[in-house]
């Protein structure tokens, strides 16, 4: 590990104590805020008590093999894989629509799809030419700009009819976070750089339970040990519609999955080599392949990971496998889960805000790195106020286009990432642009300096 380049107190094969890493990875763990995902999905698809539990353990227990495998076995970086936010709109949709079989036979054809690009070498050609390193840092900045406005959201709810609670929970966890931050870049203390995620919830929780809103009541009712089952909500369904929707939906999910890989390696000092790309993307499309089989989710490498790491200074790989083993555990255990789920949102989304903006901080470094002339500039400038503006756009007048357009500007991280990635390949660049205009001049040299013929 060169510490001078990433300043990294683990690199990604180093070896972290067994108890230390218990605690960091369930710090990573906790920053995902994973069980929103399938509490939203089955709340807008309409499950009952049973299958909505179900479904949560279940993107628990998929998301840790996935972990695994993209740790350990494909991409071989600290990456936690976790449900990707592009794909619940459209997922919710044909829930609600055609049930919850034809949502997982949607998800498994774009899956093997991805198995291909792998395994065919071709989704590293892919990267190259439509995600270039200042694309994909552009995407992370997308990420964090977009999911900003959930967190701002997830602070100011009002799901425990205590609005004030909410607020001051959410805000007490976000300022220590932020102050943690602050000093450990001014006195560089390791303890509080490798725990400040968890001192943040910790305090949120504190507030919280000043406020009256955390209750922890449920854990009781809650079971201790639950196996997983094969096709809960019956065989996969393939429906042509559905299937084209979440398999564009996946080209979306790759670009931003791609930032964050991009972001890792740059926090950790690791080279994003063609082999490494290809592995990466065949251990993302096999864990959706599995994750679909156990009626879970498509999945993404969660950028908040990439922030924890930044922020921590732990970027061994034996940290994020103890974290997907965590995630394995609680996908087996209700009763475990059920503590986990008492944090009130407004504590996980305080401590989201600042990891999201040091996402943002973290997507610039990688552009910034790049050469930004003015045509990159244009596609940086262009595709941040699609993403700004698509957030704002009025449910009704969504309501006026197709659901598949309503599936593609509900997400401002897909609409900003698809932007980004067209103008990046129909803007002719600077060099041609460059050739165009010395051509054109030596052409105009050559028409003036000809001898006029006279009749």
């Amino acid at each position: 590990m060169d510490d001078e380049k990433t300043k990294l107190i683990f690199g990604v094969n180093d070896r972290v104590p067994v108890g230390q890493s218990i605690v960091l990875g369930l710090q990573h763990l906790l920053s995902m805020d994973l069980y929103v995902f399938p509490l939203l999905l089955a709340s807008l698809v309409g499950l009952n008590f049973t299958d909505s539990t179900f479904l949560i353990q279940m993107c628990f227990f998929t998301c840790g093999i996935a972990t695994l495998i993209q740790t350990f076995f494909c991409m071989k970086l600290p990456v936690v894989q976790g449900a990707s936010f592009i794909c619940l709109t459209a997922l919710a949709s044909i829930g609600a629509a055609k049930g919850m079989d034809v949502v997982a036979g949607s998800i498994i054809p774009g899956a093997i799809i991805l198995v291909i690009l792998g395994a065919t070498g071709l989704f590293a050609k892919f990267v190259a030419r439509c995600i270039p390193p200042y694309i994909g840092g552009l995407v992370i900045m997308i990420v964090g700009l977009s999911l900003s406005t959930t967190a701002v959201s997830g602070i100011a709810s009002n799901n425990n009819k205590n609005l004030t609670g909410n607020l001051i929970s959410g805000v007490v966890a976000a300022i220590v976070l932020l102050i943690c931050t602050v000093i450990e870049y001014r006195t560089h203390n390791r303890l509080l750089s490798v725990f400040s995620v968890l001192i943040s919830i910790i305090a949120g929780c504190i507030a919280a339970a000043f406020t009256g809103d955390i209750s922890f009541a449920s854990v009781g009712d809650a079971g201790w040990f639950q196996l997983p089952a094969f096709f809960h909500f019956g065989v996969p369904k393939f429906d042509a519609g559905s299937i084209a929707i979440v398999t564009f939906l996946y080209f979306l999910v790759l670009c931003e999955t791609t930032g964050t890989w991009i972001t890792v390696a740059d926090v950790t000092g690791e080279q994003l080599t063609d082999n490494r790309y290809n592995s990466a993307v065949v251990g993302m499309g096999i864990g959706c392949l599995i994750s679909s089989l156990f009626s879970g989710t498509p999945m993404t490498g969660y950028s908040s990971n990439a922030g924890v790491i930044s922020i921590t200074k732990i970027g061994s790989r034996q940290v994020i496998g103890v974290c997907g083993g965590l995630l394995l555990v609680l996908g087996l255990c209700p009763k475990i889960m059920a503590v986990l789920a008492c944090i009130p949102g407004a504590v996980i989304n305080g401590v989201f805000l600042i990891i999201c903006q040091i996402l943002i901080i973290n997507g610039f470094k990688v552009v910034r790195q790049q050469r930004i002339d003015s045509r990159n500039g244009i596609v940086i400038g262009l595709s941040l106020a699609v993403t700004i503006g698509s957030m704002g756009i009025p449910s009704d007048v969504l309501a006026m286009f197709p659901d598949f357009v309503q599936y593609f500007l509900s997400s401002g991280t897909a609409v900003g990432a698809l932007v980004a990635v067209i103008l990046n390949l129909v803007l002719p660049s600077a060099e041609k642009i460059d050739n165009t205009l010395k051509t054109g001049s030596a052409e105009a040299a050559v028409a003036v300096d000809a001898p006029v013929a006279v009749k």
